[in-house]
């Protein structure tokens, strides 16, 4: 039995440590996560999720604020394990706890060496790609940049969003690296370097990337919308505060940047650049997240056609 570190922190993550904990070829020693953070309006200290599994299998949990140089690292360096496992981590592994495990590798959510970093799915959609995937590849301490072990890839349709691209790609990263990883510790596989010179990054999403540019296509827009869902959130300007736009689809139509080209009692639609969206979820400024038919019922009873959003 191969004995792991595994090492993770979102849904992602905790469906591959799933898969992991439930093949009899392996033995998680240890889970590493992120630092259990604030969240919401009322600031609530929430777990991770991959911290939610580890504890539900009575796992040890580490959570470093900071891998390198860590009393958690050192602990984790004695425990034996044969390798470690990441995905969707978040951070770096020092080279000293690489090199004490004979392997380590990484799941990660994209079609290597295109959209290295902490939001590729973000981008892959946001950039109108037609298709993701997951590369399981070996650990080194530069950011995604190891050899590529397997690949597998799944289509974008106009229907997803990040969600529910997380959700296909996890599924699909877990059965690549149960399906792949005997072959790796085997040797049977020989890892393929990658292209530096096709290296594209997708850093974590700015709040200044957040917001809608209503110049651009109607097709742009949209893909920046379901980009940002359901999490960041993509966002404009309504009365000078911010209007968090969550989901939207493409109409027909024209008009000015920005400006409501169209109000009915169960629609919204506003032009871009080239075409028009129709608003589907909104959440105005001081207000919980609502559909648009809500949305029209109260605060947005005001608008009219030919009014401008985003300024």
């Amino acid at each position: 039995m191969t004995k792991l570190i595994f090492m993770g922190t979102p849904d992602f993550s905790a469906t591959v440590l799933k898969g992991l904990l439930d093949d009899a070829n392996y033995d998680v020693l240890a889970v590493v996560t992120q630092p259990d953070r604030a969240v919401g309006r009322k600031k609530e200290i929430k777990m991770t999720p991959v911290k939610e599994v580890a504890l539900e299998h009575n796992l040890p949990v580490y959570q470093p604020e900071k891998m390198s140089g860590s009393d958690e690292m050192a602990e984790l360096m004695t425990l034996g394990a044969d390798g470690i496992v990441t995905a969707a981590f978040g951070q770096f592994l020092p080279t000293k706890l690489l090199d004490s495990v004979d392997f380590a590798v990484n799941v990660h959510a994209s079609l290597l060496p295109k959209y290295r970093g902490g939001a590729p799915i973000h981008y892959a959609i946001i950039n109108g790609d037609k298709e993701a995937g997951v590369t399981i590849m070996e650990m080194v301490k530069k950011m995604d940049a190891g050899d590529m072990i397997a690949k597998a890839s799944t289509p974008i349709t106009d229907d997803d969003n990040v969600g529910t691209m997380f959700e296909k790609l996890a599924v699909i990263g877990r059965d690549l690296l149960l399906k792949t990883l005997p072959d790796y510790i085997a040797g049977n596989i020989k890892p393929e370097p990658q292209d530096e010179s096709q290296a594209t990054f997708s850093p974590n999403i700015t709040p200044e990337e957040e917001r809608i540019d209503w110049n651009k296509s109607a097709r742009d827009v949209f893909n920046h919308i379901r980009g940002l869902y359901p999490w960041p959130v993509a966002h404009t300007l309504l009365d000078g505060k911010r209007f968090k736009i969550y989901e939207a689809s493409l109409v027909e139509g024209q008009g000015k940047p920005g400006q409501i080209i169209e109000k009915g009692k169960k629609s919204l639609v506003v032009a871009t650049g080239d075409g028009a969206i129709s608003l589907k979820t909104v959440q105005p400024a001081g207000k919980p997240r609502m559909s648009i038919v809500d949305f029209l019922n109260g605060v947005g009873r005001k608008l009219e056609v030919g009014d401008l959003i985003g300024e």
